[in-house]
């Protein structure tokens, strides 16, 4: 989802075990706070795994938190280039 250019941030999560294609649909948010968001996604993925969520809760689940970090971080201005989303946003809200 964020690397096209609509208003959308969709996702496609395929899940090979039930030859099942699950959209996960979400809103663009406008920021160049998107450093390291890769890496924050696939991070929630596999802990949520690791509660022992299955798969798609988990990818669902790690979703929401990137996409709420995203928007909780996209006012910062820091540094020149990307800057990066605001992990720790639950425990500010």
């Amino acid at each position: 989802g964020g690397h096209l250019e609509s208003g959308d941030s969709d996702d496609v999560l395929y899940i090979g075990s039930e030859k099942r294609v699950v959209t996960l649909p979400g809103v663009r948010i406008p920021t160049r706070n998107n450093h390291g968001t890769g890496c924050t996604l696939s991070s929630a993925i596999a802990s949520n795994l690791a509660r022992g969520e299955d798969m798609e809760t988990a990818v669902r689940n790690a979703k929401e938190y990137i996409s709420q970090a995203i928007r909780a971080g996209a006012a910062y201005v820091i540094g020149q280039g990307h800057g990066p989303v605001h992990h720790f946003h639950r425990f500010f809200e």
